[in-house]
């Protein structure tokens, strides 16, 4: 082969490989829960602030069944999972962001659990993560969890049984994806493993045990400390806990110390500041939310803990960051704000039409809170309430949103939303 002829395979090569690899990433992805490394934050522009069935509603898909699986993004794809009408069988869906039609569905075969879930939950309320090779997609069949792993073509590529799933609310797991592990906190009743698989070929990277109370469903976040290595966050009643992600050897650990019982965590863990914030509670209406600053390693002192609210923080919906402000949105449809250093109050505002399962999700300076009724609350993130608009999606909605390309996806309980220019 001469070099002409050499350099002209190479080259042909390589177009094979642009054309066959995954579509490319874009800067304003949303490959996991809540976004990138979970912050629910995105500084896309020209996302709208209000819209009608008339306006800035670029296209409105059928979902099939039933689900409260969050939706996540990569390039033009979307990502979410439902359960058919009978429980029989649970999907994911692959949805073109452009034009807004289902590109591909793969099921996986399911049942209807023998103990009575959470009535807000669904037998589809997992959420999916990608790195944009793959994506990973845990399945609740009614008693065995397992996370499966298909490209983007909807080819299968390997699944993973995690064993049975025990919790008197069902499942709503979200792995994350990093350095080619999908990891994924598996937390229930009277068992709790966080897992790394391998992200090529599902096979267990490491486990590490950790102390059980009852079931929790946060998501993990990676943490950079100045001078340390990357950590791996995660957060249940057994408390606060960071990993290397590398081996899943605990690295430090903060005990959760409840005045009653033990609360368990729904919303995910956030950091800024140097310290990371997360809330727990129970369905009976107990609340405890806590502000840490991580200093050192092993067993944390009390000492560490720098404010904790026992009232009006959230249980379920995550909670937002903005400079030196904590923004939330509580279970009861009320918004507000606190400084993140201290926990001191600074407005509180009740949004009014119903509870609030979804988390919000700030896009630039403005923070976008949907209740479980449909209607979307769009206020400034600001340390002053202003309500910009109130926008109505026709159905309920207890999915967390997702934000890319300047496009806002809301999952409602029967339709999957775009809303854009």
């Amino acid at each position: 082969m001469t070099r002409r002829d050499n350099l002209t395979w190479w080259m042909g090569l390589a177009w094979l490989v642009i054309v066959a690899g995954p579509p490319a990433a874009s800067a304003s992805d949303w490959p996991r829960f809540r976004g990138p490394n979970g912050e629910g934050t995105s500084q896309d522009k020209n996302v709208p602030i209000s819209w009608s069935a008339e306006n800035n509603i670029l296209w409105r898909t059928p979902i099939p069944g039933k689900g409260n699986s969050s939706p996540i993004t990569w390039s033009d794809r979307l990502f979410l999972q439902t359960a058919s009408d009978d429980g029989q069988e649970r999907q994911i869906v692959c949805v073109d962001t452009t034009s807004g039609t289902i590109a591909w569905t793969k099921a996986s075969p399911g049942s209807i659990p023998k103990d009575k879930i959470h009535p807000k939950n669904t037998l589809a309320s997992c959420t999916a993560a990608t790195d944009g090779e793959r994506v990973y997609m845990p399945f609740w069949d009614g008693k065995d969890l397992s996370v499966s792993a298909f490209d983007f073509s909807g080819k299968i590529l390997w699944t993973r049984g995690l064993g049975a799933f025990v919790s008197q609310h069902g499942a709503g797991h979200a792995p994350i994806v990093h350095d080619g592990k999908v990891i994924i906190a598996n937390d229930q009743d009277g068992k709790s493993v966080l897992v790394a698989l391998d992200a090529m070929t599902g096979k267990v990277a490491w486990e590490s045990p950790r102390t059980p109370f009852r079931a929790c469903y946060s998501t993990p976040f990676l943490l950079e400390r100045p001078g340390e290595p990357l950590e791996l966050v995660v957060a249940s009643t057994a408390g606060i806990s960071s990993y290397d992600p590398a081996t899943g050897k605990t690295v430090w650990n903060f005990t959760w110390a409840f005045p009653g019982k033990s609360l368990r965590t729904v919303g995910s863990p956030i950091t800024s500041h140097g310290m990371i914030f997360c809330g727990s509670g129970d369905g009976a209406g107990d609340r405890h939310a806590i502000a840490i600053k991580v200093d050192g390693k092993g067993q944390l002192s009390d000492n560490c803990l720098v404010w904790e609210e026992k009232k009006m923080f959230p249980y379920v919906p995550t909670m937002l960051i903005r400079g030196e402000y904590l923004f939330f949105t509580n279970d009861k449809g009320i918004a507000a704000c606190h400084i993140a250093k201290t926990g001191e109050k600074v407005w509180e505002q009740r949004l009014g039409g119903g509870d609030i399962s979804a988390s919000p999700v700030m896009i630039e300076d403005r923070i976008y809170a949907i209740n479980e009724s449909g209607e979307v609350f769009v206020f400034a993130a600001a340390p002053e309430f202003k309500l910009l608009a109130q926008n109505s999606m026709g159905e309920g909605v207890r999915a967390s949103p997702a934000v890319a390309n300047s496009k806002l996806f809301i999952r409602g309980q029967q339709h999957l939303f775009c809303i854009g220019q």
